[in-house]
């Protein structure tokens, strides 16, 4: 773990550096956030984006609002009453459609196209308002970071749906629905633990995905299977 934190606290040293000007402006023009703070925000909008959007959408936006969490002048727009008033109502819409089985997947493929450019937009508006590069930078790991969060998602819940009680489905989106609330609590509160914890989270998301991914093909191939016995009988 001491390592991973070295690691982490590295990364935002050797980006700040890397970015030269653009690392300090990017950090006084953020509110007092600095780079750790900075990384850890950008990850957690991407990653979040991609399982809950409008949740991380409101979460982060309600806390700037309430003065809870000074935001970059990149995500100001999160904060807006008008804003804030489309991401709740999606949100209470999304939290009900994800726990109904078959909608959840629907649910999924219908934002497919948004879910991942929207992590990728919002972590490039951590930098983005203060650095054109650090902004590209971001916006390219939000939406890396949002794909794999979507397609672990994705996954598992269509490996769920194959099972006719629908109990672990709704224990799938339960704790969805903490993972998000935990994961923008402690990137806020706890920038280095919670980029320890993404990075561990990234590696078992890859080794879910394989073996998820095996289990799909193979049930695809005996329903695949099944059709085509059942269409040879009946001619």
């Amino acid at each position: 773990m001491d390592l991973l934190a070295h690691w982490w606290s590295a990364l935002a040293a050797w980006l700040g550096a890397a970015a030269g000007q653009a690392g300090s402006v990017a950090q006084a023009g953020a509110s007092g956030l600095d780079m750790a703070q900075l990384l850890a925000l950008a990850g957690v909008l991407g990653w979040a984006s991609g399982i809950r959007l409008y949740a991380v959408v409101f979460l982060v936006g309600m806390s700037g609002w309430l003065g809870w969490l000074p935001l970059p002048q990149g995500l100001h727009v999160l904060q807006h009453p008008a804003m804030l008033a489309a991401s709740g109502f999606m949100l209470f819409v999304e939290f009900f459609a994800d726990k109904i089985p078959g909608l959840d997947s629907l649910w999924d493929l219908l934002h497919s196209v948004v879910r991942i450019p929207a992590g990728a937009a919002l972590a490039a508006g951590v930098f983005g308002a203060d650095s054109g590069t650090m902004g590209a930078v971001a916006g390219l790991l939000g939406g890396s970071l949002a794909a794999t969060s979507f397609a672990t998602k994705a996954t598992t819940r269509a490996a769920a749906n194959t099972s006719p009680e629908p109990f672990s489905n709704l224990g799938l989106s339960l704790l969805e629905d903490g993972l998000v609330v935990a994961a923008v609590w402690l990137a806020t509160h706890h920038p280095v633990a919670f980029g320890i914890c993404l990075l561990l989270v990234l590696v078992l998301s890859v080794l879910l995905l394989v073996v998820l991914f095996k289990f799909l093909r193979l049930l695809a191939r005996r329903l695949a299977s099944l059709f085509s016995n059942t269409a040879s009988q009946g001619s």
